[in-house]
Formats: C-alpha cells, sequence, structure tokens
C-alpha cells in the first residue's frame, strides 16, 4: 500500500489519512503504543474500584489534618477541606465531599525534625511522587527542594519543617500510630 494514494488528498476518503496512518502506525510498530491485554485489564480493574479508593483517601486525609491540627508539634496544617484553611471556601464549593488526600504541615523544630520525622515512619513510603493506595510522605526541604537555597525554597513555599502527606487507604489509626511515632522520634 502507498499511503499518499490510498489514503492521501482525492482517496475515498476524503481527507489526508495518510500523514495520520502513518502516525499511528508507526508508533505501534515502533514502541508499542497500544496497552497489552493484561494491563488494559489492570487499569480495567483499577477504574471500577477508584470511586471507593477516593472515598477512602479523602475520609482519611480529613481525619488526619484533624488531628495534626491538634498536635502540639505541630505549627500549621495545609489542607483545603480544614475549616480553618483560607481555600475551604473553593473547597467547599468545587469538592464538597473533600478535597483530596495530599496536604502538608509544618512541624516544630525545623530541618532535623522534619528529617528525623520521615526517617522514623514505617507504614508510609518516602517517595517524592503521589497518588497511591498507600500513605506516602516526604520532606521537601531535605529532598526534593534541597538543591534551592534556604531563600529560594522560602519563596516555593517550601519551609524548613514542612512535611508533605499522601494519605492512603490504610486503617487510620494505623496511620496516626505511624504518625505519631514519627513525632516521638523527631522531638
Amino acid at each position: 500500500m502507498v499511503y499518499a494514494q490510498a489514503l492521501g488528498v482525492g482517496s475515498a476518503f476524503g481527507a489526508n489519512l495518510s500523514y495520520i496512518f502513518k502516525i499511528r502506525l508507526t508508533l505501534l510498530r515502533d514502541i508499542g503504543a497500544a496497552v497489552s491485554p493484561f494491563n488494559a485489564w489492570l487499569l480495567a480493574q483499577g477504574l471500577e474500584t477508584l470511586s471507593l479508593r477516593m472515598e477512602r483517601h479523602v475520609e482519611n486525609a480529613k481525619a488526619i489534618s484533624t488531628w495534626l491540627e491538634k498536635h502540639p508539634q505541630v505549627e500549621k496544617v495545609n489542607y483545603a477541606s480544614l475549616p480553618s484553611s483560607k481555600w475551604n471556601k473553593w473547597a467547599t464549593k468545587y469538592c464538597p465531599k473533600g478535597s483530596s488526600s495530599v496536604l502538608s504541615f509544618e512541624i516544630k523544630g525545623g530541618i532535623e525534625s522534619g528529617k528525623k520525622f520521615i526517617e522514623a515512619l514505617k507504614l508510609h513510603s518516602h517517595v517524592a511522587n503521589i497518588g497511591d493506595v498507600r500513605s506516602l510522605a516526604i520532606h521537601p526541604a531535605s529532598t526534593t527542594h534541597s538543591q534551592l537555597t534556604p531563600d529560594e525554597q522560602l519563596t516555593a513555599g517550601v519551609t524548613p519543617g514542612l512535611v508533605r502527606l499522601s494519605v492512603g487507604i490504610e486503617n487510620v489509626a494505623d496511620i496516626q500510630k505511624d504518625l505519631e511515632t514519627a513525632f516521638a522520634a523527631a522531638k
């Protein structure tokens, strides 16, 4: 088949599909730009339970953020669904069931407390990505933003004691216990 003759301008399709098909088929051949059957099945399985998982993520994040707000070692909690948040009005309007599973808080004691806190976590994974069903935690000042100067970090909103959490779907009591253990280590 000659793409330009069979699918180009003036072909039976009436449009110049030759370029579109060439790009699509070349990508399929060269990099496999199609999902394998097994991966398609896994994706379908995940989508079927997405709403249930998100409900649990948000429910846990609300509980953890409320708990953190009362914790003596926490200076500030950043979570839009908290009534004390300056973003609560918008979160309530646009995300009435809860704003997400990601939050951050400021631990007292600065960068050293933040590092010790993260190192003491057992249930939480210490990774930079978000969106897992498991709870994740990171201390941006000593990891993702460590190449910046302290002034550049502050400009980016990264304070020395900032800890970012992506709250998972584990039992909320287990999440709290892990965080409490980390707070004890950070003193």
